[in-house]
Parts: structure tokens; sequence; C-alpha cells
């Protein structure tokens, strides 16, 4: 160990740490950001203060009474000085928490003449965001948008020309996501250059990360933050209390507060005349409202006697922590699978290139991934770390800028997750391809050498995958044809239902839900009397309504590409997530429930009149848009119909697209023997996804020309979401191959399952270009291609489930792409036949 003290690691830990940390016996606690453990001494010692002396109500004249006043004092004035602080150019408040000390200084903002505005950086504590409901404007700076500021490139927030208005800056010292710190002299510089600028700025801190492991310095007053919020259980251990350290200069915001309560006040005179004053003798006890708690408060002393004889200064708590997380860091780091893949994905900073303290502390933050690149519950993950004695924190951690930044998650991507039900501490934490939280590892004053090292071995013994085989070979097994014939031409989805198509851009990976693709028919125009859903059929020029997906802004932006009304937008736009102030309850539409293909269905109306009125014009039909939610129960659930068709039984035997009757028919099976029993789908007619084959196309249109020298139609008719065609060099066409094939593989591996043909109806017939009727190709497969009195084009698919398809099958779940199914342009086909 003499090496280990040489780099910083406290090996005096390892010794008193059975003694002192009794609860901790066979378990590891990784969890300090969340709460310090409180040392066993401290804890006795606190029990014979207890049993020794009796406190009273500080708000009073009696010995007890005196006594708790007194040791308020003193602990005081003890705090002020660990932190540097001089009693002349400080005050300390004793408050419940670090966020009730956030709350105190917003309060006293809301309450002062004139408005202020309120800037927080992207890293704050969920705490620290709230404080922007009680501003008048407010702006949430990443760390760009600061270097613009400390530089004078630009101002983030604008202030009005009133002088009464005022500025508040807020931000972590350390952030409790990633343990990634910022520059305490932040303070200083902003406070300068607003001042500069004629305006006041006031700076919140938020040190309660910070402090728990590294000394906090606020012995220059001028350049110190005005106010700092901060949890001493979090860096003694306990008690469950909290402090805000004032600044002299900013005791001024606090005159115009309003509330008070026992204890704050002088005089108070109720009934025929209100009125009271405020005690003056000093800032605190016009703000510690009631009684305080004078025992946490004595604790607190008690906790700091103990912090100096187990770890020395706070310098000493640094340098030993320091020591572990870089360990931490570097053991997580190195681990692999047997493949070379990293089994951890790492967030925080890595402390051994930063060098230094002040850029990182003791905190790691990670996700795990199997060999495939599938991420791994957390909450999975931690269910077994607590089976085995690790205490660990997974999840948002308070803390929603870091959270998104790290993750990549945009807004939309946010709410999105919560409007399909996702909701912080829930098991399915893995949304859309990306994880919603992570996994957060953060060392402490009692962490020790051992800790550190289990931690490692048990991530390398449980999620280490050594010898993996290659996905194609393991979990392709049903899969007998050696190379695709077939690629994916083109991705198409339709985010209003009956409107035009949204081409999904080369070389763009696409979610595949179990509904359908991502965005595929969430919407719908519902006719404002009738409440039944519009289509094509009825309102051709419902194909000129051109949908488009911003994924940059966030938004569903149709734009119309006829003639519109006079003084009405051709273009409108919605949020992707489900923003419930621009949507109506479920059921709540005209008290009438809708219709779609024949299902009876409750869905969300828009309440925008500008956006109701855009497609209204558009169509000249009295319309809204409602979005469908997907899952649920009743009308709130629709059920896939697809099911083979008759004629598809001995289609690899027969010729591929013969007349009708050409060959027998066998019995069909009824539909709750079909896989599309179960599936779920929105607004679409009949199942998840549409396919066709281009091969069919170009026979159809061999056809139209034969039979009559009508014009060949385009591939956009059948509003398909997939298009297949053959690979160059793959040999002849060969249409209507797919009324035989039972499944396919996109992309060597999302499997899917072939539901049956698609039945058609006249609405093949529009050009969804120009919104023209005609008679083609409807006629002509009227004569190819009906069968049993119905006319088929294209097949039914959905992703397959692993459910009952044997161990191979239920081991692809395990991997990235079965995790998150995308599927892209120029993905590779590959057939399996009926």
């Amino acid at each position: 160990m003499a090496g280990a003290q040489a780099t910083g690691y406290n090996t005096s830990v390892e010794a008193f740490r059975e003694h002192e940390y009794p609860m901790l016996k066979d378990a590891v606690y990784l969890d300090h950001a969340g709460t310090t453990v409180p040392p066993k001494s401290a804890v006795d010692a606190f029990a014979k203060d207890m049993t020794s002396n009796l406190f009273g109500n500080p708000h009073s004249g009696s010995p007890s009474s005196q006594l708790s006043s007194s040791r308020i004092d003193d602990i005081r004035a003890r705090v002020l000085q660990f932190f540097n602080a001089d009693p002349t150019e400080f005050d300390l408040v004793f408050v419940a928490n670090a966020t009730a000390g956030i709350k105190l200084v917003a309060e006293a903002f809301r309450a002062r003449p004139g408005s202020f505005a309120y800037a927080y950086h992207s890293a704050s504590h969920t705490s620290l965001v709230g404080v922007r409901e009680e501003a008048n404007r407010s702006l949430c700076l990443d760390n760009e948008a600061m270097e613009d500021w400390l530089f004078e490139k630009h101002r983030p927030l604008l202030l009005s020309d009133n002088e009464e208005d005022a500025l508040l800056f807020a931000y972590p010292a350390q952030s409790n996501m990633d343990g990634r710190r910022y520059p305490l002299e932040w303070s200083d510089r902003l406070r300068r250059i607003e001042s500069n600028n004629g305006r006041r700025l006031y700076t919140l801190l938020d040190a309660a990360a910070f402090a728990s492991t590294s000394p906090l310095d606020l012995s220059d007053s001028d350049a110190a933050p005005d106010f700092t919020v901060l949890s001493f259980y979090k860096i003694f251990g306990f008690p469950d209390l909290g402090g805000l350290i004032i600044r002299r200069q900013a005791e001024p915001l606090f005159d115009s507060r309003k509330y008070f309560g026992g204890g704050t006040v002088d005089m108070v005179l109720c009934g025929k005349e209100e009125w009271h004053t405020f005690k003056t003798e000093s800032l605190h006890s016009r703000l510690e409202d009631g009684t305080l708690p004078v025992h946490n408060i004595v604790a607190l002393d008690t906790a700091m006697d103990a912090q100096r004889r187990l770890y020395g200064s706070m310098h000493d708590v640094a340098s030993h922590t320091r020591y572990l997380s870089r360990r931490l860091f570097s053991g997580l780091q190195r681990i692999q699978h047997g493949n070379e893949t990293p089994v951890c994905e790492m967030y925080s900073p890595d402390p051994v290139c930063l060098g230094t303290s002040i850029d990182c502390g003791p905190i790691v933050a990670f996700n795990l991934r199997n060999h495939l690149g599938a991420w791994i519950s957390a909450a999975e993950f931690e269910k077994l770390a607590s089976l085995k004695g690790f205490h660990i924190r997974t999840g948002g951690v308070c803390n929603p800028g870091g959270i998104a930044s790290a993750l990549g998650l945009a807004p939309w991507e946010m709410k999105r997750n919560f409007s399909a039900g996702f909701r912080c501490g829930t098991d399915n934490d893995v949304a859309g391809g990306k994880p919603t939280g992570v996994i957060r590892a953060s060392l402490g004053a009692m962490s020790t050498l051992s800790d550190v090292d289990r931690f490692i071995a048990f991530i390398e013994e449980f999620y280490t995958e050594r010898k993996t085989a290659a996905p194609q070979e393991k979990y392709n097994t049903r899969i007998s044809t050696p190379a695709s014939r077939y690629r994916v031409q083109r991705l198409n989805v339709f985010p209003i239902k009956g409107c035009g198509g949204f081409t999904v851009p080369l070389n763009t990976s696409w979610e595949i839900r179990p509904e359908g693709l991502a965005w595929d028919r969430e919407w719908c125009l519902l006719h404002r009397g009738t409440g039944q859903a519009l289509g094509q059929k009825r309102h051709p020029k419902m194909a000129l309504l051109r949908p488009s997906l911003d994924f940059e802004r966030g938004e569903l932006r149709v734009r119309y590409a006829g003639d519109m009304p006079a003084h009405s937008s051709k273009e409108i736009a919605v949020p992707l997530s489900a923003n419930p102030a621009m949507l109506s309850p479920v059921g709540t539409f005209r008290a009438r429930s809708s219709r779609v293909c024949g299902d009876e269905i409750s869905a969300q109306t828009y309440t925008d009149p500008t956006v109701n009125n855009f497609f209204s014009a558009a169509l000249g039909v009295p319309c809204v848009l409602a979005r469908f939610p997907p899952g649920g129960e009743g009308k709130t659930m629709r059920h896939s119909k697809a099911r083979i068709q008759q004629h598809q039984n001995l289609a690899a035997c027969a010729r591929p697209y013969s007349l009708p009757g050409a060959f027998p028919t066998p019995p069909s099976p009824p539909d709750s023997d079909t896989e599309s029993a179960q599936r779920r789908i929105l607004l679409s007619n009949e199942s998840p996804i549409l396919a066709i084959n281009l091969a069919s196309v170009r026979a159809l249109n061999k056809e139209i020309k034969a039979n009559g020298g009508g014009k060949e139609v385009s591939a956009d008719v059948f509003r398909a979401n997939v298009v297949i065609d053959s690979t160059d060099g793959g040999g002849p066409d060969e249409p209507y191959a797919e009324d035989g094939w039972a499944g396919i593989t996109v992309g060597g591996a999302q499997r899917f399952a072939m539901l049956g043909s698609c039945r058609r109806c006249h609405m093949i017939c529009i050009n969804q270009a120009t919104a023209e009727k005609s008679e083609e190709p409807f006629v002509t497969l009227s004569k190819t291609r009906r069968f049993d009195g119905k006319v088929f084009f294209g097949t039914h698919m959905g992703l397959r489930s692993p459910n009952g398809l044997g161990e191979a099958a239920a081991g692809a779940a395990r991997t990235k792409e079965a995790q998150h199914p995308t599927i892209r342009v120029g993905d590779a086909v590959v057939v399996e036949m009926l």
C-alpha cells in the first residue's frame, strides 16, 4: 500500500473502516454523492451529548434555551470558518437541505420590486433548474454559451431598460451526474462583466456535490458567490441539514421578503391593525423561520469533530478520493468483451487525462453494453448489484441537462419517452435505442481501495462475455438462402393517415417499432361533424399534404402542395412530442368516438385553431388534427387484421403472376391462428408495415401496356413503407414472389414475419404527385390479381417477436439490433420461403 499512499490514497481508511462503519460490513458503498455514511464514533459522541445536556427552544430565556442559542452561535461560526468565510463578510442560514436554500433565494427574488431574469448552466441539479419558474425570463446555458459570455462575445440574456431588473446566474461547482467541475471564479468574472454594463448580477453556487470531497474556499468575499448552498450530510455523513451562505453585499435582496415565521420578527400586530417588524441584529435571524432544528445543528458540531479526527483536512479527503476515482475510471474503461468491444460506455471525463483535481470530482458515470453493442438495463444492473452488496445509483440522478447531453437525448425524444409511459425510476430504461439514465458510482472519504477493486471485478465477472459467436452464425439458423438477391430500395413513412409520405433519407437508420416504422400513421384528420377519419378515397387532395419530420427542431412540418385560400399559410408545424398543452384528453372530441377502418377509436385532438384551420383550408373540409396514443386498452388499442391468403399457400409452385384460379386454394387459417392476431397497430389499415416488390410493379406496368396501352403507374400509388427490389446481377425479376415468402431478414439482423397479401381498393388510382384519379392500376389488377373476388398487391409484415421462436431467436433479442431495431435503404433482404 506504500505506492498507493504516495499517490494520495489514505491507507488509514482501510484500518478503521470495519470499526467506524459496521453497517458496511460485506457491502460496498458507491453512492457518496447521494448520502455520506455517518461514522459510528460520531453517532456515539452525539448520543452522549444528547444524554448529557438539555437543549431547549432558542426563542426563550430558560437555561436550556440559552444553551441551545450559545451552541448554535458557536457552530455557525465554526461552519463559516470551515469554508474560510469571514463572519463579517458572510452569514450562514441553516435550512433543511440544499434545495431549501435555493428556494429561499428564489423567493427573495420573486418578492423584490421589478422583474428578474435567470440564467443557469445545463449541468445544474433539478433544484437549480426549478428557479426558472419564478423568473420573468430564463435561459439554460451550455459550455459554449458560457464561453461567449465570459469573453464578452455575447450576452446570453438581455435585460430590459428598467434599472430595477436583476439577473441571477446559477451553476454547480461540480455536476452531480458526471463529476465535471466548473470554475469557482465564474462568479467574480460575470459579476464584473455585468457591472461594467450597468447591471446588477447575483450568483448562486450549488456546492453540495463539490464540498463533499473538496475544500471550498470563500476567503475572498469580493470574488465569492452571493449565495452558496450546501448539504452537510453529504460532507460529514449526518445530520440531515443544509446551509445557505450569503455574501453580505447581497443582504439587501431579502429586504422585500414578505413572509415571516416565529422567531424572525420583533413585534407583530393583529386584529384592528396589522403590522410587524423583522429582527435586525443579523440576516439569519430574520430568515430562519420557526424553531431551528436544534439537535441537528448540535449533531453537526459532533460530525465535524469526527471528520477531522478520522480524515484530517478536506485537502486530504480530496487527495484520497481523487486517487480512487482515477483507479475506478481506468479499471472500468479497460474492461472488454471477448470480441474486444468495451463493456462500459463512459460519460465522466477521464481524471487521468485531466490531471488536476479542479476539473473532475470523484464521480464515475457510465452505462453497460453487451458484446453485441446492446444496452444493458441500468435498473436490472442495480437489482443484481444490490444482491451482491453494491450500493450505487442509477437513473436520471436529478440532472436533466447532464443526462440529455451525455446520452444525446433531444427534447422531443425525452417527451416521446414520457408520452410512451417512461417515468423516473421505472424498469423500462432503454427507449428508442438509447438509455434514459446512467449508472453512477461516487466515492467519498470512507471509500476504500477494496471497494473500487471489488466493483471492477463484479463488472468483469457478470457483464463480460469472453467467448462470442458471430451474430449471423448464431441467430440466423433458420435462414437457408446463402446470399441475398434483394435490397431495400426505398423507405416511406406516412405520419398523417391518408396524407402524403415522407421518404427516409439515404444513410439513415430508421427505428422499427412493434406497431410499425417510427412515426408512421400516428396522426389523422377527423371530420369536425362526424368524427370520422378522413381518407384519400373521398378527399384526394390529402395526397398534396406533404409531411416532413424535422428532428433538429423536434417538429412534424406539413406543407400543402396545392392552392390555398388567400391569407392562409401553406405550412404548419406541430411538436413531435405529445405536448399535453396542445391536445385534448382522450375521448373528449365532441363526446364522440371516431372510427378508422371500421375500428372505434379514441384519439387526442389538437386544440390550436391555427393547426386545425390549416388543414380545413387545404382540404375545404372542416376537420381537426388528431393523434392516436400507441398502446392502451379498449378504444386506444387496435390490432392487425392481415392474414395469409388462400392464393399464397401454393404460390411458390405456381406461375408468379398467373391468372386468377390457375392453382388450387386450400382453406385459409382463422385470424386467431395467425401471427397478426396479437400485433398492435396505430392508424394503418391492417398491419404494422406494408411492403412491395418492384419486380411486381414492373410486371404490372407491362400488363397495363399490353391490355390497352394505358399509362404506367408509379410505385408511390401503393403507399408502401418498404420498397424491395432485386440486386444488380441478382438474376431475372421474380414478380409476385412475395406471395410465397414466410418472412424476410433485413440487414442481416431484423427479422420480419410476412402476414399476408394486401387487399387493394380504388385509392391506388390516385396519383400521389397530382392528386388526380384514373382507372389504373386497379382495372389491370382486377384481371391479373383477383382471388376470391378480392384484389391483392403487396404484402403485410411485422417485426418478428423472439417469444416462442427458440433459444437462438431469444438470444437475438440481446443484440443491439434487436434492442433497437432499425432499417435503412440499401439493406440486404434475405427471404424465408413458405
